[in-house]
């Protein structure tokens, strides 16, 4: 029964930053793909940060790639998102999902959030507002 638990989330000013964090519990995420998607009122969930389980490869939406680092803690068995240079348009719920290890990192962002999971937190806000 294994499950995945965001937190971190919160209201930010333009140019912020903010660290999530996902815990996972029941498995071992080092034996998975894992990544971080958002979604925005009125929008689909989309991917936007994704890592590859075995070579460690990441991926990142183009809006975000500079901005936004996935990264996961083997000992405390945990991936975060850093988000620096927040702007209004990252405005969403950010939720963590993990999958199969034979899915790349490009695949794991990129397929839509419809498609079949092992994995999904229960989201955390994120609000970036002057």
């Amino acid at each position: 029964q294994g499950q995945l638990v965001e937190s971190g989330g919160g209201l930010v000013q333009p140019g912020g930053s903010l660290r999530l964090s996902c815990a996972a519990s029941g498995f071992t995420l080092d034996y998975y793909t894992i990544g971080w998607f958002r979604q925005a009122p009125g929008k689909e969930r989309e991917g936007v940060s994704c890592r590859g389980s075995s070579d460690g490869s990441t991926y990142h939406r183009g809006s975000v790639n500079g901005r936004f680092t996935i990264s996961r803690d083997s000992a405390k068995n945990t991936v975060y998102l850093q988000m620096n240079n927040l702007q209004p348009e990252d405005t969403a719920v950010y939720y963590c999902s993990a999958h199969s290890p034979t899915t790349t990192a490009q695949a794991m962002c990129l397929m839509s959030a419809r498609a079949k999971r092992d994995y999904w937190g229960q989201g955390t806000q994120v609000t970036v507002s002057s």
